[in-house]
């Protein structure tokens, strides 16, 4: 008899790894920009943390976006305090695969970034994205105050309304605050600019995002 696949699932906070209090050593340059990808961040500036899947495309999709300040790819939403990949990988950490988009609301709009987000992967996939499955792969939108959270909240009903109009699933994206941004080891930052081809599995639904 074939055994029932076993749904991915978040654990506890008492389930999860210790990790580490020091961060993971980075040498905080991105290799694109040049920018550092380390705080403090300049003054006209904002931070929100997405994740959509492996970190890898997600990071491309906003470093190349005019207004972008930096990104850097990392852990968060979990417990595990510095995990590594593979702490994460095993689910043991709470945390999904994020980028952290630091960017000039004066010269990009959070709209455009969640316009982006939305159109970018499949927000309706629950704890995996396409054949990427884990709760480390699950979509997240981290909000950094109030105002983006009011905005996150709007341009995901307005994004639903689209998705049920195309005939497609509700989304689970979830959305609040962020507790802490743990930046990942300096192999995986900027991954597809140091690996021209490398794996990339985002792939959204083909409805377009009605904000933005």
């Amino acid at each position: 008899m074939f055994k029932r696949h076993r749904e991915p699932s978040m654990i506890t906070a008492g389930q999860a790894l210790p990790g580490r209090e020091r961060p993971l050593s980075v040498s905080g340059v991105h290799v694109v920009s040049g920018q550092s990808m380390l705080p403090p961040f300049p003054d006209d500036s904002a931070v929100i943390v997405l994740g959509m899947g492996c970190f890898w495309g997600a990071e491309q999709c906003f470093w190349q976006l005019p207004g972008v300040h930096v990104t850097a790819v990392g852990y968060a939403g979990g417990y595990t305090p510095n995990p590594t990949y593979e702490e994460t990988c095993t689910g043991l950490t709470g945390h999904t695969e994020v980028v952290r988009v630091v960017y000039v609301p004066s010269r990009i709009s959070l709209a455009h970034l969640l316009q982006v987000f939305w159109e970018a992967h499949d927000p309706t996939q629950g704890m995996r994205q396409g054949n990427d499955v884990g709760s480390q792969y699950r979509s997240a939108i981290y909000t950094t105050n109030d105002e983006q959270a009011r905005i996150a909240l709007d341009s995901r009903d307005q994004y639903q309304q689209a998705l049920l109009a195309a005939g497609k699933n509700a989304i689970t994206t979830e959305i609040r605050p962020l507790d802490a941004f743990y930046i990942a080891e300096e192999y995986h930052q900027q991954y597809l600019a140091k690996n021209p081809g490398g794996y990339c599995g985002l792939k959204g639904t083909g409805v377009s995002c009605p904000t933005g």
